[in-house]
């Protein structure tokens, strides 16, 4: 008996070996497919530049440099240091709509490779978000240049910008998930999205103080999960502090609930998927 019982533990060992050794290899392989997509995209948007993905870095630098110089009168009495309130603001800004909008067609997009290869659905979206992730963080090193010519001292605070863009990640993934199924079925959406994301960005405060608009707009702006993200990054950059736990709560609230709403709509959408492209 006790033979019999060693021997079924043993067998079922080496089962849950064999399924950890498979999700091992599984998740390898994704992740190979997603830094190729990635690739892919990153060198098709530069195919034709002379200095190539320089302009990952040299672009945004360029346009915040523009816009520092526009911005610098603006709300001055109202906002220290403006420049760097509205970069830190438009930077987390664009993270959102540029991983959204790109993700929305990754299904459309790729439908030949759907057909020829059996790589899982999501894996379009994923590495639609994760572009967009690395082209933040191209942004990221002009951002800097920016914060040394405004002379904004380092701060142990700011270490925490990873955690704030961890959690934007998963609220611009469940988006995508989202928007990419219904983009499929209903391809107008890519239009009305749009208009959505212009209304979206004005209640953002990206550009201006919160302070100064009506106190009802306010706690509309207040409730606008992207302004969460936004103060998150402006108050560990800006005002050299943690951010409150409310901010805490809410980003790390809209980023989790946003992920799994979006990946269970996402599951239960994506068998009518072929149907439709």
């Amino acid at each position: 008996m006790k033979s019999d019982k060693s021997k079924k533990h043993k067998e079922i060992r080496r089962q849950h070996r064999e399924i950890r050794k498979k999700r091992s290899e599984t998740g390898k392989q994704r992740m190979f497919v997603i830094k190729q997509l990635v690739s892919r995209e990153i060198k098709r948007k530069y195919a034709r530049s002379y200095l190539g993905i320089v302009w990952s870095v040299l672009n945004p630098l360029l346009s915040m440099a523009v816009l520092s110089m526009i911005f610098s009168t603006m709300f001055r009495r109202s906002i220290e240091n403006f420049p760097i309130y509205y970069l830190t603001g438009m930077i987390i800004w664009q993270m959102f709509s540029t991983s959204t909008t790109t993700a929305m067609t990754a299904l459309e997009d790729n439908k030949q490779l759907l057909l020829k290869v059996k790589i899982t659905k999501e894996t379009f979206v994923v590495a639609r978000v994760y572009t967009a992730l690395t082209n933040f963080g191209y942004t990221c090193i002009a951002y800097v240049f920016m914060l040394l010519v405004f002379r904004v001292k380092p701060n142990v605070f700011m270490l925490l910008l990873p955690v704030d863009v961890f959690f934007l990640t998963l609220f611009s993934l469940g988006f995508s998930y989202i928007l990419s199924i219904l983009y499929v079925f209903f391809a107008d959406i890519k239009h009305l999205y749009t208009v959505l994301l212009t209304l979206w960005m004005y209640m953002s405060a990206i550009f201006y103080p919160v302070e100064s608009v009506p106190e009802s707009m306010a706690r509309v702006i207040e409730a606008n999960p992207m302004y969460a993200y936004i103060l998150f990054a402006r108050e560990c950059v800006l005002e050299g502090k943690c951010p409150s736990v409310d901010i805490w709560i809410r980003c790390i609230v809209w980023g989790v609930a946003a992920m799994g709403i979006g990946y269970l709509v996402f599951r239960k959408k994506e068998a009518y998927v072929m149907q439709k492209l």
